[in-house]
This record gives structure tokens, sequence and C-alpha cells, in this order.
């Protein structure tokens, strides 16, 4: 079994995450790892990645929204 970095983990979840201690600590490491997300999943988004967010999600044209006053 691998050492456990310690003073990253509490980093990650007392500065990155705002964790209070008592709940820092109160947490599993499944709980844990749910919060910090799926490393695979992360990372930057790139235009292809904004292409397909803007093509699922386009921007209405509602002119009623819009105050000219």
């Amino acid at each position: 079994m691998s050492q456990l970095d310690w003073p990253a983990l509490m980093r990650v979840g007392l500065r990155g995450l705002g964790l209070h201690p008592d709940v820092f600590w109160a947490l599993t490491p499944a709980e844990f790892q749910l919060m910090l997300g799926d490393p695979a999943k992360s990372g930057p988004l790139l235009s292809t990645g904004l292409e397909a967010l803007m093509k699922a999600y386009p921007d209405k044209d509602n002119k009623d929204d819009c105050d000219d006053g």
C-alpha cells in the first residue's frame, strides 16, 4: 500500500474545497474522491468542447429581455 500525501490532501480539502477541518476529517475516502471529481473527465475546455456546448445550448434571441429604455 502506498503512503498518502496528507499535506497535499489537506491543502486540497481545506484550501481548495474550503472544507472545515471537522468536515474534512469526517469524510470517507470515497466521499472525498467524489468531491474531487473524476480526473479523467476534468481538464481544459477546448474549442471542440465549446462548439459542442454552443450547439447543445444555443443563445436565444429574446428581444423582450433587452431594456433599450
